[in-house]
């Protein structure tokens, strides 16, 4: 289902491409945020100095000073770590599909949220897993649901997107968190959370990582430089105990041997000088305007009967739409209005919600949001429209 759902996807975004398409469709951060001129200079550094080194093969587990540099950022976000519990990753997907291979068989039971981040059921699916989902709210995954499952069932992994879910944008409150991760320790079930959006809060408080609260907990946390300097770089990391690293690294050396010894090492030298708190301090400015001009946006031009999330930072917007309207015909009304969403109805395993759509926020200014959210609007509007018109009139009642 998984497969079939993805190449869906794939041919969504294919045509969300079009050079004349407002889209909302993929995860892109903004292009004009690429710290380029940092990384360029990082680059020709390390080619001047250590050329050698950079474009020599690696150690499987990362580059010693990038990893220090994560391990000592991990800390002070919440998550005690050194060098040593941490693996560097082609990207945060590299290290869920490791995940996969080190530690699923097949039939094993995985435990995700509906909805859930649809690359990462494709990638267990490879593994042959089976989906057992738990229902999520605007506090994210919903645990007595989630212990009621692993009371009943053996799981072999839990997966979630504790901060800005995707999807659904929205962040697991610190009790569930908490409850999360006893329910790790009690039940010896590893939970992986999915931290790729985790620095990008535009309001309120940040919160610990679910790693970071049970240190007995098997917790594996995944970070990704993807959303904060460039997804080109295809940079991220694992963080958990020795052990599991160790395991997630011979998974790796088998997959590529090592992630981009030049990438790791012009990265780790533009750390030395580059302001990275002042950098997402200006990602933060920069997309909170825009999610801001979503959320004013959708209660502009949207009907009533649609009801949205209200992240508080990440990339996404949940829409669900009037009942009777599927996103997925609704898809092909606005692809004639030139402007992509994604419907929702791929992130789930099972029983999907198909008057649901995912829209991304970060990748287009307040003036092309605001007219893509009117163009989208009018096409739900003209599908209710539709709907009233072509619905049979109901019989009355003998009295």
């Amino acid at each position: 289902m998984s497969r079939v759902q993805a190449s869906a996807i794939r041919e969504i975004l294919k045509v969300a491409e079009r050079p004349d398409v407002l889209s909302f469709a993929g995860g892109l951060p903004a292009p004009e945020a690429f710290p380029a001129e940092a990384l360029a200079r990082a680059h020709a550094d390390v080619l001047s100095h250590d050329a050698a080194a950079a474009l020599q093969y690696g150690a499987t587990e990362g580059f010693g000073p990038l990893r220090a540099w994560v391990a000592e950022r991990m800390t002070r976000r919440g998550l005690p770590a050194t060098p040593e519990e941490v693996l560097i990753t082609a990207g945060s997907q590299q290290g869920i599909d490791l995940v996969g291979k080190a530690l699923i068989d097949p039939g094993d039971t995985v435990v995700v949220e509906a909805p859930s981040y649809l690359a990462a059921l494709q990638s267990f699916s490879t593994y042959e897993a089976r989906f057992e989902t738990v229902a999520s709210d605007d506090e994210g995954m919903q645990v007595d649901a989630l212990e009621r499952v692993l009371r009943r069932k053996r799981a072999k992994l839990v997966y979630l997107v504790p901060t800005f879910q995707n999807p659904r944008g929205t962040t697991l409150s610190l009790e569930r968190r908490a409850r999360i991760a006893r329910l790790s320790a009690e039940c010896g079930v590893t939970v992986l959370e999915d931290d790729p959006y985790g620095e990008l809060r535009y309001r309120g408080a940040a919160l610990p990582p679910v790693a970071g609260i049970e240190r007995d907990a098997p917790v594996i946390h995944l970070g990704s430089f993807s959303k904060t300097l460039a997804p080109g770089l295809r940079l991220g990391y694992a963080v958990a105990d020795a052990r599991t690293i160790r395991a997630l690294t011979i998974a790796k050396q088998a997959a590529d041997l090592h992630t981009g010894s030049l990438t790791q090492r012009a990265v780790a030298r533009m750390f030395e000088t580059f302001d990275y708190e002042a950098h997402l301090a200006g990602l933060r400015r920069l997309y909170g305007e825009r999610l801001d001009a979503m959320l004013a946006s959708l209660e502009r031009s949207f009907p009533e009967g649609t009801v949205w999330t209200r992240p508080e930072g990440g990339l996404f917007v949940w829409v669900r739409l009037p009942s009777g309207v599927d996103a997925r015909e609704l898809f092909g009304d606005a692809m004639l209005a030139r402007v992509a969403f994604v419907p929702g109805a791929p992130f789930y395993p099972a029983e999907p919600c198909l008057e649901t759509l995912r829209l991304n926020f970060s990748n287009r200014a307040p003036p092309a949001i605001a007219d893509g959210m009117a163009r989208l609007g009018a096409c739900v509007v003209a599908r209710l429209r539709e709907a009233r018109v072509s619905r049979p009139p109901r019989r009355r009642v003998a009295s």
